[in-house]
């Protein structure tokens, strides 16, 4: 088998298996807590980390935000067999980079594998992230050239693949839509503060504190939970969230 198509292939399969990368990494996340401790032995100091830890990762859910709100039904879906689209997004978020949602999902996970500020595990992160995701952006793009054409070629050859060039910005095609960001992302939102709370817990316990967990890290999970059940119901019981389109 020629190189080119076994990177197509092995891409396919973890396009197909992407889902589980976050269980991978969250056990060899519990191994770097082991050894956790304040940073800078100051509570305070730590805090601050944890806050910018959790910003960086809402960031990342803020790109898929951007990403998905504009996009058409039929593109940057969450499938799981095998990378599909309709229609070919070059406007908006997509005119300055050609995979936004994985670049949202490696902000989401750049922030928790920071949390427990070990330098090793966010190399880790980095190198497992772009060799796994390598694959599937190389599966993606094959896919797109062989259904788009030169379309596809000339769009990419002026578009970078991760690392956005704002320069390119030029307004989206469609609306924002919120509905459809409410339908699609609310168990997004909901995972990163159950992870971040999760942290929290065991951070605590491997710190040797008094494991005492601050009263806002108990409303900030509430109010994911709320919002989590909330647009769950409404999704599962009501079409108040469908959009025709999208």
């Amino acid at each position: 088998m020629i190189l080119q198509k076994e990177f197509e292939k092995s891409g396919n399969w973890l396009f197909r298996w992407r889902s589980y990368l976050p269980l991978v990494m969250f056990i060899i996340l519990l191994i770097a807590l082991f050894n956790y401790d304040y940073l800078f032995g100051s509570e305070f100091v730590t805090a601050i980390w944890n806050g910018l830890c959790i910003t960086i990762s809402f960031l990342g859910l803020i790109v898929r935000i951007i990403t998905i709100g504009h996009t058409p039904e039929g593109t940057s879906g969450r499938t799981t067999g095998a990378p599909e689209a309709e229609t070919l997004n070059t406007s908006g978020i997509y005119a300055t980079v050609r995979h936004p949602l994985y670049l949202g999902n490696f902000l989401n996970g750049l922030g928790i594998a920071m949390f427990p500020h070990n330098g090793w595990l966010v190399v880790i992160y980095i190198l497992v992230f772009w060799i796994y995701y390598e694959r599937i952006m190389f599966a993606e793009e094959a896919f797109l050239v062989r259904k788009f054409g030169d379309a596809y070629i000339a769009w990419a050859e002026t578009t970078p693949a991760i690392v956005p060039d704002i320069k390119n910005y030029k307004k989206n095609v469609l609306p924002f839509s919120l509905k459809t960001i409410l339908k699609r992302e609310y168990s997004g939102f909901f995972a990163i503060v159950l992870t971040f709370f999760v942290l929290k817990l065991l951070s605590e316990l491997f710190a040797g504190g008094d494991y005492e967990i601050h009263t806002a890290w108990w409303v900030f999970l509430l109010f994911g939970f709320l919002v989590w059940f909330t647009l769950r119901t409404l999704k599962r019981k009501t079409t108040w969230l469908d959009v025709e389109g999208r």
